[in-house]
């Protein structure tokens, strides 16, 4: 084992001629603590700083970010579409979904939040499942266009996803919106359950996604 290392030699910059690969050398960066290691031939091997097992790549990687992308897409539809808190008042019941909230603080005049609440709780959810979902496809397929604003565009992604429980708390802050006083009370819908669904399974398929897959295909064509 050598000493940590801050960044991978696989996705730093482009392969090419000369520029040999880590797992090539028979080396692989441990994800735990970053220190490089020993792997040789073998599949794994086990990181003598952290105890952490080290794979050159991680083990079925495509596989598991299509499952949680699949379980996100399918998992999205009604988080938009049920309700995601029930509010009961003397006046009656009423039951919101995220966009009818998009709506009512528009209309109340409150185009920042409004605003924040679309973008944190629609638009980027689903455009965290095209992504990854189009990184793993082209991944899968051995595409070698791109390759470089691939990498770039899983960091952003990456960058997002330190940010996606903006997107339960745009949520809570409508549940506190909506409160009318001591005789109301507002309750989470189902909705919620499954909008945190989307969040936690986006996040679980970023983190199993390998973005040194991205590389591998201009490894295998040279």
């Amino acid at each position: 084992m050598f000493g940590p290392s801050g960044s991978s030699s696989d996705t730093a910059m482009p392969d090419g001629p000369g520029l040999p690969l880590g797992r090539q050398a028979g080396l692989a960066i441990c994800r735990g603590c970053l220190a490089i290691c020993e792997i040789g031939v073998r599949a794994s091997t086990t990181c003598r700083r952290c105890g952490e097992v080290v794979h050159p790549r991680i083990p079925r990687s495509l596989e598991k970010a299509s499952a949680y992308l699949a379980a996100a897409a399918v998992l999205y539809v009604p988080a938009n579409v049920l309700p995601v808190m029930h509010s009961s008042s003397l006046l009656g019941e009423q039951y919101d979904t995220i966009l009818s909230c998009v709506v009512y603080l528009i209309r109340s005049g409150s185009w920042p939040l409004a605003l924040l609440v679309f973008v944190a709780s629609v638009l980027v959810p689903l455009l965290k499942i095209l992504t990854i979902g189009l990184l793993v496809w082209m991944s899968a397929r051995r595409r070698r266009g791109h390759t470089l604003a691939r990498a770039r565009l899983y960091r952003v992604i990456e960058l997002i996803g330190r940010w996606s429980l903006l997107d339960i708390y745009a949520v809570t802050m409508l549940v506190a919106l909506v409160r009318m006083g001591t005789l109301a009370s507002v309750l989470p819908g189902p909705g919620a359950l499954a909008f945190a669904g989307v969040v936690v399974l986006t996040l679980l398929a970023a983190d199993s996604f390998d973005p040194r897959a991205i590389w591998d295909s201009v490894d295998v064509h040279e």
